[in-house]
C-alpha cells in the first residue's frame, strides 16, 4: 500500500478557512478536515479528492464549536489559533510531539531548549565552554519551524562546539563528545549569494550603517547584504577568497551572530590584503568597514571575536589550534607581510586577542594600536567607535601612532 508523508492543505472560501491534516502513520486513504471558524452550513458535507492513482482522500466535517473531525484516523487535534489567516497558518503549525522529543534529546547533551522558539535563532550559554568567565550566551541554536530538528554553533573563539539533529526521532550529531579526538577534515559547502538567499540591503539597514558612519559605497565594495528569515532581517557579511564566496556571517540589530554551517573559516576582507606588505587586523566586521572609511583598505577582521583571556598553555600545533583555524587557513597571505598592526578592541578580550595573534604571527613584526581617550578614566574601545565620535582623522592618527609590540611589552614589564 502506498504511504505518503504528512501534509498540510489549506482551503479558503470567502470567510471560511480549513486545515487538512493527515496522520504520518496512516495510509493516504483517510484524513481529517478541521475548521478554524464556525461553518455557516447546518448540514454535514462530504469532500472527495481524487488523484491519478486509485487512492483518494475521504474528508467530512460536521458543525461543532470551532473544530470538528472524523474518526477515520488517529491524527492529533491541532492547537486552536486566534486571528489565523492563510499566510500565517503555516508559520504557526508546530508538532508538539516532535518538539518535546527534540528538547529531550537536546537536554541529554546539556542544551536547555525549553524556552527556545521554533523558527528563530536562540542565544544560550554553551554547555561545552560555559560561556567563559563572563558566561556569555555564545551558543546560537536554531530550531526548525515544526520543532522537528535543530542546529547549533558556539561562536566563542576557544570553543567552536557545533552540531545538529537530523529529525527529532533520529540521533544527535555534535562535536561535544569528540572534541578531544583527532579532528577529521570536513568537506566544505559550495555556496553562492543565490543559494543562501542573500539580497541587497534595505533602506532601513542602510540607515543603520549610516548612523555608524559607514557609507553605501563601502558597503557595496565589501558586498555587505541582508538575509530574511520569516519576519526577521539580518545583516550578511560575505567572506571571499580570490573573489569566490566561501562563507557568510550574519548579525541582527541586537548584535547576535551566527554563520553559515560547514563553510571555510577565514579572515573577513581577505582579498584586500593579497600581496600587501602591511596589514591591519581588527576584531569585527564593523571595524573593518570603519577602517576603510578612514582610508585603510589593507585591513581584515577575525571571524570569531576575542578570547576572554590569554592561554597559559604552550602554542598548539596547527591541527589542534581550533580557535585560530582561520589564521592557519590564511597563512599564505602573511608570508610576505613585514608589518602587522593589531587594532583590536581596547578591552581585556581585545588585548587577549592581540597577544594570541602576536604569538602566532611573530611579535617582532607586530605593532599595537592604542585608541584615544574619552576622558581621564576611559578610552574609546574600537575603530568604529572612534570613527563615530571623533571622525576618520582620529582613526588615522591612532594607526600612525601604533607601537612596536615587543617594545610595548618590555615597557610594561619595566614599569
Amino acid at each position: 500500500m502506498l504511504f505518503l508523508p504528512a501534509r498540510k492543505l489549506f482551503l479558503s472560501s470567502s470567510s471560511k478557512t480549513f486545515l487538512l491534516l493527515k496522520s504520518s502513520t496512516a495510509p493516504a486513504t483517510y484524513a481529517c478536515l478541521h475548521s478554524l471558524h464556525d461553518c455557516s452550513s447546518t448540514s454535514p458535507r462530504t469532500l472527495r479528492f481524487y488523484s491519478s492513482s486509485r487512492f483518494f482522500l475521504h474528508l467530512s466535517y460536521q458543525r461543532a464549536s470551532r473544530c470538528s473531525h472524523t474518526p477515520y484516523s488517529a491524527t492529533p487535534v491541532p492547537r486552536q489559533f486566534s486571528g489565523v489567516n492563510d499566510e500565517s497558518l503555516g508559520k504557526q503549525f508546530i508538532d508538539d510531539k516532535k518538539l518535546m522529543i527534540l528538547r529531550k534529546k537536546l537536554q541529554e547533551i546539556g542544551i536547555d531548549g525549553s524556552s527556545c522558539t521554533p523558527g528563530r535563532y536562540n542565544g544560550l550559554v554553551c554547555p561545552s565552554c560555559k560561556g567563559g568567565d563572563s558566561h556569555e550566551k555564545s551558543l546560537s541554536l536554531s530550531v526548525t519551524e515544526d520543532g522537528g530538528a535543530a542546529v547549533w554553533t558556539c561562536f566563542r573563539a576557544k570553543c567552536g562546539w557545533k552540531g545538529a539533529t537530523t529529525r527529532a526521532f533520529a540521533g544527535v550529531k555534535s562535536t561535544y563528545l569528540t572534541k578531544s579526538k583527532i579532528k577529521i577534515k570536513e568537506s566544505r559547502r559550495t555556496i553562492t549569494e543565490e543559494s543562501i538567499g542573500l539580497e541587497p540591503l534595505s533602506s532601513k539597514l542602510l540607515a543603520y550603517f549610516a548612523d555608524r558612519v559607514i557609507s553605501g559605497e563601502t558597503l557595496r565594495r565589501n558586498a555587505v547584504m541582508q538575509k530574511r528569515k520569516g519576519d526577521q532581517v539580518a545583516i550578511a557579511f560575505t567572506y571571499h577568497r580570490n573573489g569566490k564566496l566561501v562563507s557568510c556571517k550574519y548579525r541582527d540589530t541586537a548584535k547576535r551572530f551566527w554563520q553559515e554551517a560547514n563553510t571555510e573559516k577565514i579572515f573577513y576582507g581577505l582579498d584586500d590584503i593579497k600581496e600587501a606588505s602591511e596589514v591591519i587586523i581588527v576584531e569585527g566586521e564593523m571595524d573593518k568597514l570603519a577602517m576603510e572609511e578612514a582610508g585603510f583598505k589593507n585591513c581584515v577582521s577575525v571571524p570569531d571575536g576575542a578570547p576572554p583571556k590569554v592561554s597559559a598553555k604552550e602554542l598548539p600545533t596547527e591541527e589542534k589550534d581550533t580557535g585560530f583555524q582561520y589564521l592557519w587557513n590564511c597563512k599564505d597571505y602573511f608570508v610576505k607581510v613585514s608589518r602587522i598592526i593589531l587594532a583590536t578592541d581596547g578591552d581585556k578580550p581585545g588585548q587577549s586577542l592581540a597577544e594570541e595573534l602576536a604569538r602566532r604571527l611573530g611579535k617582532e613584526r607586530c605593532w599595537r594600536v592604542h585608541w584615544p581617550r574619552k576622558d581621564h578614566i576611559s578610552s574609546f574601545n574600537d575603530a568604529n567607535e572612534v570613527l563615530m565620535f571623533l571622525g576618520a582623522d582620529a582613526v588615522r592618527v591612532a594607526i600612525e601612532k601604533a607601537e612596536l609590540y615587543q617594545i610595548q611589552n618590555l615597557e610594561n614589564r619595566c614599569s
